[in-house]
């Protein structure tokens, strides 16, 4: 059986018509699975380069069908992360905020509507399937986990009104024992909290990672007043109090510093979660006695809470989906149908997420990085494992790309930035080179499978942790020795490498612990922190080419930075990305004086922007993407002054990724 699972929106990347806030759909992606097994699955925001994109999930459903050479006729059924009469109610309020803008669609229209627009062609409506969102998460995790039993829950902010469920699964039967209503939401805690700190929606691990540093009891008896904890593992959050911090800090505006008050607000607040989040899992642990635990949901990425959850003795395996946030309902809808269809009571259990975007073979990849030769120098180097380990060892921190992109929001050694675990200097180094974030955020650590009981404190019915989902201890006397993984409470969200699922990386690792005794490396994602995860071999280069990593590795090939003259600059085809729109505004700065202004801005919700200068505005109104710097210069009859002063302006726009750069040769 072949079916497609899909999330998201219904709007192209430059669209505004069915313009759904974040806060109300996100994460589009798309995911095939034939005869239980995953075939391909795409994030849309890797595609079109917009963060947790609510942007229709059309360009992944085609990557996703190229990449498993079937064509949409193929497919025996499409399904969708929520319910039919969910569907309805939410196209009926579009509809109805302006009428004259949106067409009214049926749930099943919708579909078709996506497929129409992406395919000039559509399928069936008889072929069109729905999921209920918390179920898709439950089915992700479960049926992936390889357990034949276990007990599951999913929690997140919100899905069709709920916040989580909770089943007792054994065999292909999930009982349900408790369904947790929005007003009780964890995921919602979360945010509202994390408001106080200068974050919002998609920062939550950012305060995960700030919580160490902080001490909870400053706010403890005041978040104890946010909830309650009942009998059964029942518990009621009190939400209209989190306003009361008032009481004690004023909102962090963005770009102010931290101070010590945000780092124990923070603490306190993961307290908060982990003993609500422990009385509910406590109470169904002995409920059920269940000895093995499957998590989903935005929440289950918190990896703090997973950590404490691994350490409480009571489960002897975890496994936590390792999409767990709404990408993964995608995942959990396909294989919904196919268990429900496809005459199985089981799918095949996970065993990597290398499911997108292939980097193609030496000699494609060598084409697209020749397209750069004015900026690039590149090398194909048959022992490229090895040179890799020994530019680590010498303290390079590179970027890493190779085969199929990871499925997921952690890079898993696909698309990564790698760097020497030990010196603790590394954190602020590649937080200056690349990530331009928070200086107090760790990094992870890619330990081989062989070697975790060496480093890390881990349970002994369970070694493996291959997706970076759970916070774990560094062993005492290792947390020195390794400066740049280890947190600041002495833990490390650890990455388990085994050489049956990603030999390459497995090797590299290996390679470089043979250089400095340690089978360790520092692994954070490909991206600077304007973009999702690189997904192309050109994302790559781009991201290589505007931070301060070292070298680049795309299978084979080790790149390494030329210093560009101008002419190379002006060689480059100017185009904006399809959500970029330039405008001059005129406005009243008060009762009496107006002031003009040029402005580069995201179309899409609470999309960043920019003030461009003059000239940078003129110069933007007539890039096409067909027409060089250079070509668009002499339009402007700009000089070589002028066009010395814009190149810096048009750098930090592409390093922002508000415009693209291409070469303009083939």
């Amino acid at each position: 059986m072949l079916v497609l699972g899909f999330t998201g929106g219904l709007d192209a990347a430059h669209e505004t018509v069915f313009d759904f806030a974040f806060d109300e759909v996100h994460d589009s992606a798309a995911v095939l699975v034939r005869d239980g097994r995953v075939a391909a699955a795409f994030e849309a925001e890797r595609l079109n380069r917009i963060k947790h994109t609510n942007k229709t999930a059309g360009p992944a459903i085609r990557a996703c069908l190229e990449a498993a050479g079937v064509r949409l006729e193929d497919l025996d059924a499409v399904a969708f992360y929520a319910t039919e009469d969910y569907c309805q109610r939410v196209l009926q309020l579009m509809h109805l905020r302006n009428p004259s803008r949106c067409e009214l669609l049926t749930p099943r229209g919708m579909v078709q509507r996506i497929l129409l627009r992406e395919f000039g062609r559509t399928i069936d409506e008889r072929k069109i399937r729905f999921v209920s969102h918390h179920w898709a998460h439950a089915v992700s995790t479960y049926h992936l986990s390889g357990f034949d039993q276990a007990l599951v829950l999913t929690i997140d902010g919100q899905g069709e009104g709920v916040a989580g469920l909770v089943f007792d699964a054994r065999g292909h039967d999930l009982q349900l024992l408790r369904s947790i209503p929005e007003r009780d939401s964890l995921g919602f805690l979360y945010r509202d909290v994390i408001r106080f700190l200068g974050y919002e929606m998609f920062d939550e691990y950012k305060v995960m990672g700030m919580a160490p540093y902080g001490d909870p009891s400053r706010f403890r008896r005041l978040f104890g007043a946010f909830y309650d904890l009942l009998p059964d593992g029942e518990y009621r959050l009190h939400l209209d109090r989190v306003s009361g911090l008032f009481e004690y800090l004023s909102p962090r505006k963005k770009g102010e510093p931290f101070s010590q008050i945000h780092h124990d607000l923070a603490a306190a607040l993961q307290e908060a979660l982990e003993i609500v989040g422990g009385h509910l899992v406590g109470h169904f642990r002995q409920a059920t006695g269940q000895r093995q635990i499957c998590l989903a949901g935005g929440v289950a990425h918190n990896c703090s809470l997973n950590g404490k959850l691994l350490y409480s003795g009571w489960f002897d395996r975890m496994f936590v989906q390792p999409a767990s946030h709404d990408a993964g309902c995608a995942l959990g809808a396909a294989l919904a149908v196919e268990l429900a269809e496809g005459g199985r009571q089981s799918v095949e259990p996970i065993a990597e997420v290398f499911w997108g975007t292939d980097t193609g073979d030496e000699a494609a990849v060598g084409r697209e990085l020749g397209r750069w030769s004015r900026f690039l120098a590149v090398e194909r180097r048959h022992d490229i494992v090895d040179t890799a380990a020994e530019l680590l060892a010498d303290q390079k921190v590179i970027g890493w790309v190779q085969g199929r992109a990871e499925f997921g929001p952690r890079a898993l050694g696909h698309r990564s930035i790698l760097a020497d675990p030990r010196p603790a200097e590394h954190k602020d180094i590649i937080n200056r080179m690349v990530k331009k974030r928070e200086a107090y955020r760790p990094f992870a650590p890619s330990v081989l499978e062989e070697a975790v009981d060496e480093f890390f404190v881990v349970p002994a019915t369970q070694k493996r942790f291959p997706y970076m989902t759970v916070v774990v201890g560094v062993q005492p006397d290792k947390r020195e020795l390794l400066g740049a993984v280890t947190h600041v409470d002495g833990t490390a969200r650890i990455q388990t490498v085994d050489r049956a699922s990603n030999e390459r990386y497995w090797a590299l690792i290996e390679a470089f612990g043979k250089l400095t005794g340690v089978p360790i490396v520092l692994n954070t994602s490909f991206n600077n922190h304007a973009e999702p995860i690189v997904d192309s071999v050109a994302d790559a280069v781009v991201c290589f080419l505007t931070t301060d990593l070292h070298h680049l590795v795309v299978g084979d090939w080790l790149v390494s930075k030329r210093a560009p003259e101008t002419e190379d600059w002006l060689a480059l085809r100017v185009s904006l990305p399809p959500a970029v729109v330039v405008s001059r505004e005129t406005r009243h700065v008060d009762a009496r004086r107006v002031e003009a202004s040029c402005r580069i801005a995201f179309s899409y919700h609470q999309g960043k922007s920019a003030t461009l200068s003059p000239a940078m505005f003129a110069l933007l109104a007539e890039a096409d993407g067909t027409r060089t710097l250079g070509e668009l210069a002499r339009r402007q009859a700009l000089d070589a002054k002028a066009v010395e002063g814009l190149l810096d302006e048009l750098v930090q726009l592409w390093s922002a990724r508000m415009v693209w750069l291409d070469p303009a040769e083939a």
